[in-house]
């Protein structure tokens, strides 16, 4: 059976109040019992010791040595009736001497039947009949009187024990109020809590409910400065990103779908134009070759879209290693020479060192290196100049490319990093691009846990700058 926490909370709590009672009824109760037995058990105890050391002592001796019985039997009937209590005056031989219940004393004592001064374990006092005295149990306490170390009598003290379950019962009583108003108490606080806890949790159920179903237009906005406030900021920020993220998605594969779609199309209608005969033998091979160029860059977005999804760093690793990001650049710049001459683009590269040794995967920066500078020959004019210039600052040292071209509008700086995007002004240069290089660029550098930025002015050109951590002593040992 399915319960709700709402239920299963106001059930725990009636089990606890229940379980309370019982324990109070039960526990509680035997254990006050005991104690109050004790209690009266010893008063009772005390004043015996101190009624046969001032007057009972010598009842037992010689007549002539004995105290006035009368006297005796006078502050026995005062202590009975301050203990509100029967007092009896034993012999050793079970005889009632003197009873507090009755006037005088009598010719012929009351046997006790099967009387024995040693009570059960070993105890001063004992609950029950007294050897068949009383008709209800009885609470009795027996005191040795002692004459010269002998031991002469005793002083037998009895009460009913429904005396003793009666003031227990008083005591219990308090017990019972003080527990039910801890139980309101408790109720009190049990509905703060469910104000404070459970409803904001039925929120936070419900919201993630709606999440699931792909609804993420309902912030939750509890704005409170607690756990729970936090969990509900953090759901919100979650739908957010999920939000954006389905966004993201469908725009991923528009984009994707119609990258795709135009090399595959104008491939499609060369091959059939070839095939059927439209275009001539003595033209296909230049047909030919715009179908292998569509070709090259389909397989140059297939790669980019490989890279972008290697870029997850949960499963991505970074091979770091010391090297020197001078020699890199040199490296990755000679590569382009053949392009730069043929736009007679010329290169100009500023180091602030000789040598300037980073700590980073050298593959993934190379990769970095090489989409700047392809981007910046793209669009940079004829007969330009493209600057790479590193500088040290701190512990980080900034690579910037810096190009002369066309630039970047502002309302589309905060978009290059997005996957396919291509600015109006880019699209009539960039024939072969994929939009995937920035968005390739992005990711790398995040995956160093480091930043990138860009300064562009359109018409006069665009500049690149990322960090990348400064490789010390240390780190070259490792």
């Amino acid at each position: 059976m399915h319960l709700s926490l709402n239920v299963k909370y106001v059930l725990i709590y009636l089990l606890f109040g229940l379980l309370s009672f019982l324990c109070i009824s039960t526990v509680t109760s035997h254990l006050m019992m005991e104690n109050a037995v004790m209690a009266q058990a010893s008063d009772f105890y005390q004043e015996g010791i101190w009624l046969s050391e001032q007057y009972v002592e010598n009842y037992f001796v010689k007549q002539e040595d004995r105290k006035n019985p009368a006297t005796i039997r006078s502050h026995l009937t005062s202590l009975s009736v301050y203990l509100d209590a029967r007092i009896l005056l034993i012999s050793r031989e079970g005889d009632i001497m003197m009873d507090t219940q009755s006037d005088g004393t009598p010719e012929e004592p009351l046997k006790i039947e099967n009387f024995n001064p040693v009570l059960p374990k070993g105890k001063y006092y004992t609950t029950g009949n007294f050897f068949g005295m009383f008709p209800e149990e009885t609470l009795s306490v027996l005191i040795p009187v002692s004459h010269n170390y002998h031991v002469r009598g005793y002083i037998a003290i009895h009460t009913p024990m429904t005396v003793i379950v009666n003031k227990k019962e008083g005591y219990l009583f308090s017990f019972y109020v003080t527990s039910i108003l801890l139980m309101v108490l408790g109720f009190l606080f049990a509905a703060a809590i469910w104000l404070m806890v459970i409803l904001p949790l039925r929120r936070l159920r419900k919201a993630a409910g709606e999440y699931v179903l792909g609804h993420y237009n309902t912030p939750i906005a509890m704005k409170r400065e607690d756990e729970i406030g936090f969990l509900s900021d953090t759901l919100d920020y979650m739908a957010m990103s999920l939000k954006d993220f389905d966004e993201d998605q469908r725009k991923l594969i528009s984009n994707v779908s119609h990258d795709f779609r135009s090399p595959l199309t104008s491939i499609k209608g060369y091959i059939e134009a070839i095939l059927d005969g439209t275009i001539p033998y003595e033209m296909q091979e230049k047909y030919l070759n715009i179908v292998l160029r569509e070709t090259e860059r389909l397989t140059k977005l297939t790669s980019g879209l490989l890279t972008l999804n290697s870029m997850d760093p949960k499963q991505n690793r970074l091979y770091k290693s010391r090297f020197d990001i001078n020699t890199a650049i040199k490296n990755t710049t000679a590569t382009f020479e053949g392009t730069c001459t043929s736009k007679h683009i010329s290169v100009e590269l500023l180091f602030s060192d000789r040598e300037s040794y980073v700590y980073a995967d050298m593959g993934k920066i190379q990769q970095v290196l090489y989409n700047l500078i392809d981007n910046a020959i793209k669009f940079s004019r004829p007969d330009s100049t493209i600057t790479i210039e590193t500088t040290v600052k701190y512990e980080k040292i900034f690579v910037s490319i810096r190009d002369t071209g066309i630039g970047i509008p502002k309302e589309s700086l905060g978009k290059i990093w997005e996957r396919f995007y291509k600015t109006d002004a880019s699209r009539g240069k960039d024939k072969k691009g994929t939009g995937l290089g920035l968005a390739i660029v992005k990711d790398i550098i995040k995956l160093h846990e480091e930043n990138i930025n860009v300064i562009s002015t359109e018409g006069v050109g665009t500049e690149f700058i990322f960090s990348l951590s400064r490789a010390d002593e240390e780190t070259a040992a490792q």
